[in-house]
């Protein structure tokens, strides 16, 4: 007789480790914190014993913990970025099983990252060779393999969940300081530049600043803003700047102790933290997630609370992990019109493609025919799993009207389990909904018939018929 589910052991092992870890917690002290010896976590997390109901109810209660996390994950480096890999022609005659791919994420999440940055490494040198940007190696040369500054720091954002409570605290106390109402921010901040800080700021025209928005003169103690940044833009970047000034030294041993590979990484880290501590004292926690459920999520009358733009407020909505005050985790994608994706934070987990664009079938690209107006759509992924999403575009500054354009769409989302608490759900049929199918990049994406598909899989064989034109420009063989 098959056992039932009750009496099914639960081995979380792994995910038990990489929760610890990411806590940046000691065997000892989660130990204390569940009421159970250091010897017996030891045990729990190499699977040499089951948790028990009772060790996941003190996990829950301890760390604010949804339990369902535990029996989800893999991260976005994990299985999906290894299948990734493995799906490319050199891999092709390993015959890499799903199953062992699941494994190696599940049991080893760090070696299944390396695999990934030195792939990605691999496919970054290949391309620069291609263009003739660097000389092809000779044989038996070292390649100098690297992972670009870019893709490390959003790689380490996404490890701590886009949520950093050092930040979070600090913003909270400056924001004390500051003593204002969330409109009021920009004339405080102001002050407070030039009171603590003998600091001017001054709106420069474009001619000024031809190749930037913002510019810090330490010599003469002058922050100039172009006149092409929105106000919101203006309020953000005097933001950074009190963020840069009266927390540096936080945001540098943050910065150091994350071990960034070189130089150019660490400051690029440096200043996506400060953004993130920037963002925090214009929309401090507890009022924005009070603002966030009060309004059902609605983005624009979160902005306008606040004195934000579209994309900061959805860039904040991504950071609502403080524990026992938690919003809706949302994942967020920023992207051209070529699809070039330029910014991607998750709270949750998504399947992101680590090595191409997004799904054409994703109307985050069809937001550019509607300028400005929030669409919304439910999508599945290929293993099932189904998200809400909406998309908008965006303008980041002021374009003179001879210039190029600079518009840009933003994609956010979350399980659909969620949307009940998003205003743009409202008059949809959420338990029988139409849900649009889409996939990872082309070159893994296995959904036959896509009248969209841009390339065969890399692990399937195309199949050309010449007496039947198929859906797809691409079809190819089911096994």
């Amino acid at each position: 007789m098959a056992p039932s589910t009750t009496d099914r052991k639960l081995f979380l092992g792994a995910r038990l480790k990489r929760l610890r870890r990411e806590l940046g917690l000691t065997q000892t002290r989660m130990a204390e914190d569940l009421g159970v010896s250091p010897s017996y976590l030891n045990l729990l997390e190499r699977n040499q014993r089951p948790v028990t109901a009772q060790v996941l109810l003190r996990l829950a209660e301890a760390y604010d913990l949804d339990l369902k996390s535990l029996a989800t994950d893999p991260e976005d480096g994990g299985a999906t970025g290894l299948s990734e890999v493995f799906s490319d022609q050199m891999f092709r005659d390993l015959g890499v099983a799903r199953h062992e791919i699941a494994e190696v994420a599940e049991s080893a999440p760090g070696v299944s990252e390396a695999i990934v940055r030195l792939y990605r490494a691999y496919l970054d040198q290949r391309r620069l060779t291609d263009l003739g940007a660097i000389g092809r190696p000779e044989e038996g040369a070292a390649t100098g393999l690297a992972v670009l500054p870019s893709d490390w720091v959003r790689d380490f954002f996404q490890a701590q969940k886009n949520y950093f409570a050092e930040l979070e605290e600090a913003a909270d106390a400056l924001t004390a300081d500051l003593a204002c109402e969330p409109l009021d921010f920009a004339v405080a901040a102001r002050e407070r530049l030039s009171r603590r800080h003998g600091i001017a700021v001054r709106v420069v025209p474009l001619e000024v600043l031809p190749e930037s928005v913002r510019r810090y003169d330490h010599h003469r103690k002058r922050l100039f803003l172009s006149e092409a940044l929105t106000a919101e833009g203006r309020s953000f970047a005097q933001a950074y700047q009190l963020a840069i000034l009266e927390y540096g030294p936080l945001l540098d041993a943050i910065a150091e102790r994350s071990g960034p590979p070189d130089r150019s990484t660490r400051g690029l880290l440096k200043v996506s933290l400060t953004n993130y501590l920037a963002a925090a004292v214009i929309m401090p926690y507890a009022a924005f997630h009070e603002a966030a459920e009060r309004t059902a999520y609605d983005i624009e009358l979160i902005r306008a609370r606040f004195g934000v733009s579209f994309e900061q407020a959805c860039h904040r909505l991504t950071t609502l992990a403080r524990p026992g005050a938690r919003g809706v985790p949302f994942f967020m994608l920023r992207v051209d019109s070529a699809g070039n994706i330029s910014k991607r934070f998750a709270g949750a987990t998504f399947p992101f493609s680590r090595f191409g664009g997004t799904c054409p079938r994703w109307n985050i690209h069809t937001s550019f025919r509607t300028p400005g107006r929030i669409a919304t759509q439910i999508v599945e992924t290929p293993d099932g799993q189904r998200y809400f999403t909406l998309s908008r575009t965006v303008s980041r500054f002021a374009t003179p009207y001879a210039a190029d354009d600079t518009e840009l769409a933003i994609g956010m989302g979350c399980e659909l389990k969620f949307a009940e608490r998003l205003v743009y759900s409202r008059g949809i049929d959420l338990r029988d909904p139409v849900a649009t199918a889409i996939g990872p990049a082309c070159r893994i994406c296995e959904r036959p018939a896509c009248p969209q598909r841009a390339a065969e899989p890399i692990n399937r064989t195309l199949m050309v018929d010449d007496f039947t034109k198929s859906i797809s420009p691409y079809p190819f063989a089911s096994g």
